[in-house]
């Protein structure tokens, strides 16, 4: 079953807030069972912040059908071991940072299936990722940028993003060391 996240600017980070405290809670309990080739982590492993993370997207995925995707990854720029949880918050902007309409699906994509949901133990350097994928037609709304909001974070990160988006509707695997692609 795929869950929906209704991501207006206006209730964006309040939403991944709320959603990441959920999926963070007892993480100090959670830690023990970090993904494998996460390193160990004391039982206090801080949640990472906005300002410990930077993000970026990698080479686009190859599309059919009015498919587009990309592989996101969040990367700990800090100097201290930090936990991730869950799914990012995504939003869409248009020139000048304007806040375009935008829903974000939580689950499989066209191009991967969801890894289960997991605490992530992230040393320095470490990184996470997610799959997204879109749909696009000629009389999509062209974004700029894309807002990408942490788990129990909220803040975002925004990176260039130069996509036709169909109705804002953006579709994002957990949050996992490795997201295998389908075949």
């Amino acid at each position: 079953m795929r869950k929906m996240r209704n991501t207006r600017r206006t209730g964006r980070t309040a939403a991944a807030a709320a959603a990441g405290a959920l999926l963070l809670a007892g993480t100090a309990a959670a830690t023990a069972s970090a993904t494998p080739g996460a390193a160990p982590a004391g039982p206090r492993t801080p949640t990472c912040r906005t300002a410990d993370l930077s993000a970026k997207l990698m080479q686009p995925l190859a599309g059919g059908m009015n498919h587009a995707g990309s592989t996101l990854q969040l990367t700990n720029t800090s100097h201290r071991t930090c936990a991730l949880r869950g799914y990012p918050g995504l939003g869409l902007e248009g020139p000048g940072h304007r806040a375009l309409p935008t829903r974000t699906e939580w689950g499989p994509t066209w191009y991967a299936d969801t890894p289960a949901v997991r605490t992530l133990i992230l040393p320095p350097g470490r990184r996470a990722q997610s799959v997204l994928s879109w749909t696009h037609t000629d009389s999509a709304d062209t974004a700029a940028y894309l807002e990408i909001t942490p788990p129990a974070a909220t803040t975002h990160l925004t990176v260039p993003f130069n996509q036709r988006v169909d109705g804002g509707v953006l579709q994002v695997t957990a949050l996992s060391i490795d997201v295998p692609l389908r075949g």
